[in-house]
């Protein structure tokens, strides 16, 4: 017989599509929140490979795919350390559990200065991509991206922005970026930008050279193995789910969005852009129709900055968890000054993101508020970071006998190093290195001065957690 209303199995079938249904958007605001910074990198990442390739449009995808190859791999190794900490934790808990707490302030070093650059480069190409569509704005681009910058912290302070308006950011991108590629195939050759015969190196090595400036799209790998520490309403099965489904789907959209610009490019044949314009942009001026391209150059924008203000709240909120404030239990714990645990009304770390402010704004300065300068020190810190994580989880698969996934680990760790290797023999992104291990070690003499207080592993988790 059919079930009466009210009957128990109706009852449980109701139950069951409501938490169905309910879980389902969380994973997609969840999943494309977190997705925001690696997505918002197509912006300018595809370009500064071009860049870097002296505009040999013939040896951009290969990059490209090197490029997201060696995503995928991270991405695979990833899904262990996710398995390994589902209440959060990142390459900071591996590093600290495998090596001892010391070693784990490498990790939380790196990302400190991936944060700050993450704003500064968010915002510079904020205001590229505000200026491909109003090149007269152009003389204005320093005061632009500091304005951009200021308005994100300002936010931050007034109260974070919270996961379905991410998700919503990044998910209008990609229904944008999707609409310019489509109108893109019916369109002719265009011949626009500067374009190369041959690029400065022989075809291997000038792609060795040219795809650690674009790896730019790895930065926010990262970020689902810490995020998941947000999701209480989860158990530790539901979290492991979430974090292994986020790292597929960025892998899937980035890398299609990623393949899918650099195959575009190819055929229309768009290359290195002018001062006041960027490679998408142009993309998006020649394939689309003038109301789409607005709309694509508006939904970049609200991206990059949608990244900038996740870098806000992640890197002041490792600094509050760091801090000196009272424990579950009363004590005092924390390392740095108690000033940068100190919220406002809207549980906002409000020195920490002055800190934060102040550094990317001497940054995004020095650099002109020109994404294609910035990129170029950008994802050594990340890949330092990732390094930590990939020899902690190498440690644990030897330990526990686990040999398919050593080789996976070991290989994953070669492959990372081999392209911090690459990305720091073009000299500049030392910079970022120096600045990243400078970081650890000043934070690690400070816990040496503190006694070495437990806790330092666990900074990431606490970080992510909800005030």
């Amino acid at each position: 017989m059919p079930d009466t209303v009210g009957s128990p199995a109706k009852s449980r079938r109701n139950r069951f599509r409501g938490v169905f249904a309910s879980r389902g958007l969380l994973l997609v605001a969840f999943a494309f929140s977190v997705m925001a910074d690696p997505v918002s990198s197509v912006a300018y990442a595809v370009e500064a490979a071009l860049r870097a390739l002296g505009g040999d449009l013939s040896l951009l995808l290969a990059t490209m795919g090197l490029v997201m190859a060696i995503i995928a791999l991270v991405i695979v190794n990833y899904r262990q350390l996710i398995n390994r900490y589902p209440k959060g934790g990142g390459a900071s808990a591996a590093v600290g559990e495998a090596f001892g707490d010391g070693w784990s302030f490498i990790p939380i070093g790196a990302l400190v200065v991936d944060f700050v650059l993450t704003i500064a480069v968010s915002v510079s190409a904020g205001a590229s991509a505000a200026i491909a569509y109003f090149p007269s704005l152009a003389p204005w681009r320093v005061g632009i991206a500091i304005a951009l910058l200021l308005l994100v912290a300002g936010v931050t302070l007034v109260g974070h922005l919270g996961r379905v308006i991410f998700a919503g950011m990044t998910l209008t991108f990609i229904v944008l970026a999707a609409l310019v590629l489509i109108y893109g195939l019916g369109v002719d050759p265009q011949d626009s930008g500067m374009i190369a015969d041959t690029a400065p190196h022989m075809p291997i090595l000038a792609v060795l050279l040219a795809f650690p400036v674009a790896m730019a799209l790895a930065t926010g790998v990262e970020a689902p193995s810490t995020a998941i520490a947000e999701l209480g309403q989860l158990d530790d099965a539901g979290r492991r789910r979430f974090g292994r489904l986020t790292l597929w789907l960025t892998l899937g959209v980035v890398g299609t969005i990623t393949i899918g610009l650099a195959l575009e490019l190819v055929h229309l044949q768009i290359g290195v852009p002018g001062p006041d314009t960027t490679q998408i942009a142009e993309l998006a001026r020649v394939a689309a129709p003038a109301p789409v391209f607005a709309a694509f150059q508006l939904a970049t924008a609200l991206l990059l900055l949608a990244a900038a203000s996740s870098s806000f709240q992640a890197g002041p909120g490792m600094l509050k968890a760091l801090a000196r404030h009272a424990g579950a239990d009363g004590e005092l714990v924390g390392i740095l000054p108690a000033a940068l645990a100190r919220t406002n009304g809207r549980h906002a770390p409000v020195w920490g993101v002055v800190l934060f402010t102040v550094l990317a704004v001497i940054i995004t300065i020095i650099a002109g508020a020109n994404d294609q300068n910035l990129v170029l020190y950008y994802a050594v810190a990340v890949f330092l970071s990732f390094l930590g994580g990939l020899l902690a989880m190498a440690r644990f698969s030897f330990q526990e006998g686990h040999r398919a996934s050593l080789v996976l680990n070991l290989v994953g760790a070669v492959v990372v190093l081999f392209t911090l290797i690459m990305n720091l023999s073009r000299g500049l992104p030392l910079l970022s290195l120096g600045a990243s291990l400078l970081v650890s070690l000043i934070v690690h003499q400070i816990w040496v001065r503190a006694g070495k207080p437990e806790g330092a592993r666990s900074v990431q988790a606490s970080s992510s957690l909800k005030p």
